[in-house]
Parts: C-alpha cells; sequence; structure tokens
C-alpha cells in the first residue's frame, strides 16, 4: 500500500503589516504591552479590502507547486481547509482549482475551525492510502479579519491572514511518510467561541448585524489547561503508537495562538523549548493556516530535514482537535 509524503510546502501572506501601535491607536489604551509580554504578537498581515481566501490560497499553492517540482495539472485533489471560506458555497477550493490550472484535480473544503490543516493531511493520506490518487495539495488559509468587530479588544489583537500549503504524494519508501494520526473532538465547547451569525442557525438579518453575530466572539474563557493538556497528551499517543521515546521528535508544530500554551505543552513533555518554531510574532494568529506556515518557515531555515520525525498539533473551535506524525 502506498503511503502519503510531504514533498513541498509554500507559504503567503497579504503585503499590509499591523504593528501593535496600531491597536494601542484604535483602541484608545495600551495593548502593545499586553500582547508583547503575554502572547509574543509584535505585528500581523491583514488582507486589504479587495484581498480574500482564494488570493491567500493561490499566494501558498502556487509557491508548493513550484517547490514541489509540479505542474498544476499533475495535482488530483486539492482540500482548502478554512473556517473562512471565499463564499458559503461554493468551495474555496474549486476557486483555486480554476486559478492554477489544475483541470484534473476533485475538490472540497474542510472546516475544522483551527485543526483544519491537520485533518485535512491526515484526509489526503487517506486518499493517497486508497490508491485513487497521487498527488494532493493541501491548503489552511485564514482571513479572520474580515469577521472582527474593530472595538473587541479580545479578538482584534490577535488574529491575522495567511495561508499555508503542502504537496503529499504516493510513495513506496519505507520508514517515510505519514506514520500515525488522531482525531477528537469536545462538542460541549461548541458554543463558547465561533461565528454564529450568517449559517442557516442564524440567517443575517438586521438583529444579526446588530448584534455583531457575524462577526468572530469570544463567549466563554476556555480553561488554560485546556489546550496543553489536549496537545501533550495527543502527543504522547502518536509517540506511543510509532513506538518512540517522545525526545525523538525533531519538531512539534502547534496550533499559535497563545505561546504559553505551547511552553506549557512542551513542558509536561519534558523537551527542549526550541523544538516547536513559532510565527506568531510578525504573523499573529493565523487559524488553520498557522501550522503549515510555522512549517513551511521552519523548512525554509533548515530547522527541519529528511528524515526528521515531525508532530503536527491542531485545535481550534468546536472544539477540535487533530494530530499527526510523518517522517520527512
Amino acid at each position: 500500500m502506498k503511503n502519503a509524503k510531504i514533498i513541498a510546502s509554500g507559504m503567503y501572506v497579504p503585503d499590509q503589516i499591523l504593528p501593535n501601535a496600531y491597536f494601542n491607536e484604535l483602541l484608545g489604551e495600551d495593548v502593545d504591552t499586553w500582547l508583547r509580554e503575554n502572547v509574543q504578537i509584535y505585528e500581523r498581515r491583514w488582507c486589504k479590502e479587495n484581498e480574500s481566501t482564494a488570493d491567500l490560497c493561490h499566494g501558498a499553492a502556487s509557491e508548493a507547486l513550484q517547490n514541489a517540482g509540479l505542474k498544476a495539472t499533475e495535482i488530483d485533489l486539492i482540500i482548502v481547509a478554512t473556517d473562512t471560506p471565499e463564499y458559503i458555497s461554493p468551495s474555496t477550493a474549486a476557486v483555486l482549482q480554476h486559478r492554477l490550472g489544475a483541470k484534473n484535480a476533485g475538490t472540497f473544503d474542510l472546516n475544522a475551525a483551527c485543526a483544519g490543516f491537520v485533518t485535512a493531511t491526515e484526509t489526503a493520506t487517506h486518499y493517497i492510502r486508497s490508491g485513487s490518487v497521487n498527488n494532493v495539495l493541501v491548503v489552511g488559509a485564514y482571513a479572520m479579519s474580515k469577521y472582527l468587530n474593530k472595538t473587541d479588544k479580545k479578538t482584534v489583537t490577535l488574529f491575522a491572514d495567511g495561508a499555508g500549503a503542502v504537496v503529499l504524494t504516493a510513495t513506496d519508501e519505507k520508514n517515510k511518510g505519514h506514520q500515525t494520526g488522531k482525531l477528537i473532538s469536545q462538542g460541549q465547547y461548541t458554543d463558547w467561541m465561533g461565528i454564529y451569525g450568517g449559517g442557516t442557525k442564524n440567517p443575517i438579518s438586521d438583529k444579526v448585524l446588530q448584534q455583531k453575530d457575524h462577526k468572530l466572539k469570544f463567549v466563554k474563557k476556555f480553561p488554560p489547561e485546556l489546550n496543553p493538556n489536549m496537545w501533550s497528551g495527543l502527543a504522547k499517543e502518536l509517540a506511543g503508537n510509532m513506538n518512540i521515546d517522545i525526545g525523538e521528535v525533531a519538531q512539534f508544530f502547534i496550533t499559535q495562538i497563545n505561546i504559553n500554551a505551547i511552553k506549557e505543552t512542551l513542558r509536561i513533555l519534558d523537551v527542549d523549548q526550541n523544538k516547536a518554531h513559532t510565527v506568531m510574532h510578525h504573523y499573529g494568529y493565523t487559524g488553520s493556516a498557522c501550522i503549515p506556515m510555522a512549517f513551511h518557515e521552519a523548512w525554509e531555515q533548515r530547522k527541519v530535514k529528511e528524515g526528521d520525525t515531525l508532530f503536527f498539533i491542531g485545535s481550534g473551535g468546536g472544539l477540535a482537535f487533530a494530530a499527526n506524525a510523518f517522517i520527512l
């Protein structure tokens, strides 16, 4: 049976840079100090008015294809992981397929919130193992600036826009590619954070617009130990499935909404803090894009190399959790 191997990556962010000082002025108070000291976000990228999720996807996908040495026509399947789609319908992946000229590719979007990218690579792996496809383009994309309430300090300072992409291909190589994975959700948190207007439960109306239910909302505060406990537990499960010591993992690519949660996860696992490459410092929190963006930057900086064992661990609204392991 074929296995799925990551052969290339790419990323794209908008040109518009918003430093923390922008939000000091917007909100009329010093938020820069808190952002620097607590989440280590110094600036972020937002789409301009005429930019949208498909633009981000196209930029990241084009770089990934170039790095893979593949033509768009050689892609069999495109999966876009996003909860900020180009449209409610049709899929963002279909828009991307047309822009790329990937005329032989099937397409679909996948929404597991910020766990979407890892969920999508897990999904792509099963398609490749089935023998139905050889090359899959997976894109994690986020244009959450379009859904931010500019007066909400809890969200407007954190969330940002970007996209990351990988190309997975079928391989016969032993001890390479996908090793193990796990998806799990805690649906009791469904109404704690999200965008609750615009779907069939609360269609767009004057009431929805007035209450800003079409914007991202933190409704309740999540327990601070939730992500570290879940992330470390998933990492231990992956290592156990592979029958390796957690110290053998070269890099952990983890959802990057809170750097302290990442540090606590690594502390629980008793591994070096340098084993989790982070990108939120200059890109803000980019949801389903942050993990592939971090992976691409680490690969570009040669922090990962062929033969390395990598753990990808994502979490997002729902709450959805996804984790998998690849050997480059």
